[in-house]
């Protein structure tokens, strides 16, 4: 297994910022090439939910942001039910940091809510990584009581970030290897951690999921107004997100390319650090305004 190493993302200090709505907790590295790059979390997830072998690659070129939405880890306030609101906080933040744009890479929750940016303050975001996640009116989207999922979620014998390695990866020897990398990754910073998500975050967040399914009305529509360049990413083998959700964000961005990973789950991001980490740097750097160049 690949041992934790020490890095900008173990070390980097928690930072706060206070704005008009909230106190908002984030951690801020990297070589400052572009524009930020503001990662947004996926369900329940903290600032120690990011993998430091994905987040150390894109800080060698990018200056990478991790922000912890309202409620959530070290941030005060209350967690939003819905999508719309979650964005709101994000601009807040911004704000409150004087940033005016930024590239976003939004993980599962955190993709839903770049999409919702996206919509309704297209100047404030440059290009996006969507990955693992799913558009408005999707399908399959954190159905938690799935057998594959809620035996996961049951296991009593499954302690720390275990459930992660095992929710984010797929049923295969080399995936299920990657996940015990991971969640020795997760498990390396030993200072300054983040506060832990409880029942009251997972079920807020849950709501503004159902909520984000739900939508039958001109179910892809609003995708077609995003014009902003995309990446799209998803594990073929996603059983959190079902990864027909991953087509049907590149079936429907105009401007956009799916990557899919084979082999791979809702981690695929995690499980192909490296490949992936390479891959959005180049999609960032890319200075045209096509997904392609």
């Amino acid at each position: 297994m690949t041992a934790p190493h020490a890095s900008a993302s173990l070390t980097a200090p928690t930072q706060f910022v206070q704005s008009p709505a909230e106190r908002y907790a984030y951690r801020r590295f990297g070589k400052g090439g572009g524009l930020p790059l503001l990662l947004l979390q996926h369900f329940t997830g903290t600032l120690d939910n990011w993998d430091s072998a994905l987040t150390d690659a894109l800080a060698e070129r990018r200056d990478v942001i991790l922000f912890d939405n309202a409620g959530v880890g070290g941030s005060s306030g209350n967690v939003p039910d819905s999508m719309s609101e979650m964005a709101e906080h994000v601009i807040a933040f911004l704000d409150a940091l004087h940033i005016d744009r930024v590239d976003i890479l939004g993980f599962s929750l955190g993709g839903c809510i770049a999409q919702v940016l996206a919509l309704t303050h297209p100047n404030r975001v440059r290009r996006m990584l969507l990955v693992g996640t799913a558009p408005e009116g999707g399908e399959d989207i954190m159905h938690l009581d799935k057998p594959e999922l809620a035996k996961v979620l049951n296991d009593r014998t499954l302690t720390g970030y275990e459930p992660l390695g095992e929710l984010f990866f797929a049923p295969t020897p080399t995936s299920q290897a990657a996940g015990k990398d991971f969640v020795l990754r997760l498990s390396a910073r030993t200072a300054d951690r983040d506060l832990p998500s409880g029942p009251e975050v997972a079920g807020q967040q849950m709501r503004a999921f159902h909520a984000w399914e739900a939508q039958r009305s001109d179910r892809f529509g609003k995708l077609k107004q995003i014009e902003h360049p995309c990446l799209v990413v998803h594990g073929a083998l996603d059983a959190m997100i079902g990864s027909i959700n991953g087509y049907r964000l590149g079936q429907n961005l105009p401007n956009s390319v799916l990557l899919m990973y084979s082999d791979s789950a809702h981690g695929a991001l995690f499980q192909y650090h490296a490949a992936f980490a390479d891959a959005a740097c180049r999609f960032l750097e890319d200075q045209s305004d096509r997904a392609i160049s």
